[in-house]
């Protein structure tokens, strides 16, 4: 297994981070979220993001997205510094949050108003081809209310996708779904990212999850929240979250996050 090892003529940088800090003023005092992070992620590259609960995971991602600012440091998407949301960096958020008036069809349209310059016959055939995608093409024109879980999240992903995004945020996205759901999804979006080779950034706390869909998993620390090790998975896909193979790399990752969980000084039993 390789560790943090760069490929070798490896595809321009998509992101940057540099140096990131951010905090939060609570009632208990002041709160560092994020201590001097750095990452790089390169076009087309699969990251997923593990922690534990409270160590700046979705802070960092909501930065990405434009919708809080660092305190210091920069996030630089195609070398230019975000300064707000854009079309080109679309978030996917644990909770589908469809609109529950507009049927299938109507909430992936909707995202596609971030683009003035398509007609409305336009923004319906890429609405369409995306529904396709996601493999939703019968249930086009149903209301929300007559859709499982995971078939929200993949309405949430279609509208997501349609506005053809450079950089798609993922944050949980699949936690609250059931097993099976969340594995045919771990297929879905394996299969979607090698068709359209997005670059994901992808937050969760399943080990797991992070070995089965990232090309690399990102560990941060417990609060406040630093990068501690960069794990390189090359395992050829679509994985199988239930392979062995995985599981050495799952193992590893959990080791390790379990090494930065203990306490200063204390020593593993033998």
């Amino acid at each position: 297994m390789s560790i943090d090892t760069e490929l070798v003529s490896a595809p321009p940088e998509k992101l940057v981070i540099e140096k990131v800090s951010k905090h939060f003023d609570t009632s208990q005092g002041k709160v560092i979220a994020l201590d001097n992070v750095s990452l790089s992620v390169r076009e087309g590259e699969f990251v997923c993001l593990v922690g534990p609960s409270g160590c700046g995971k979705s802070t960092l991602l909501n930065m990405i997205a434009g919708l809080e600012m660092p305190d210091s440091g920069q996030i630089l998407a195609d070398g230019n510094a975000i300064k707000g949301p854009g079309s080109e960096r679309m978030m996917m958020f644990q909770e589908s949050a469809l609109f529950p008036w507009l049927d299938v069809l109507g909430n992936v349209m909707f995202g596609l108003r971030l683009k003035p310059n398509l007609k409305d016959a336009e923004r319906r055939d890429v609405a369409r081809f995306y529904i396709k995608l996601v493999g939703l093409e019968k249930f086009t024109h149903s209301n929300v209310h007559e859709l499982s879980g995971g078939m929200k999240q993949r309405v949430a992903l279609a509208r997501a996708l349609a506005p053809n995004p450079r950089l798609l945020l993922m944050d949980e996205p699949f936690a609250a779904l059931d097993a099976m759901t969340r594995e045919q999804l771990y297929r879905d979006i394996q299969d979607i990212w090698t068709e359209r080779k997005k670059t994901i950034l992808f937050v969760t706390h399943n080990v797991r999850e992070a070995a089965c869909l990232g090309d690399r998993v990102i560990l941060f620390s417990p609060h406040p929240g630093r990068i501690q090790e960069k794990f390189d998975v090359r395992l050829p896909r679509n994985r199988d979250i239930n392979s062995v193979d995985l599981a050495s790399y799952s193992s590893e990752i959990t080791k390790a996050l379990k090494r930065h969980l203990r306490p200063a000084g204390e020593e593993v039993a033998k």
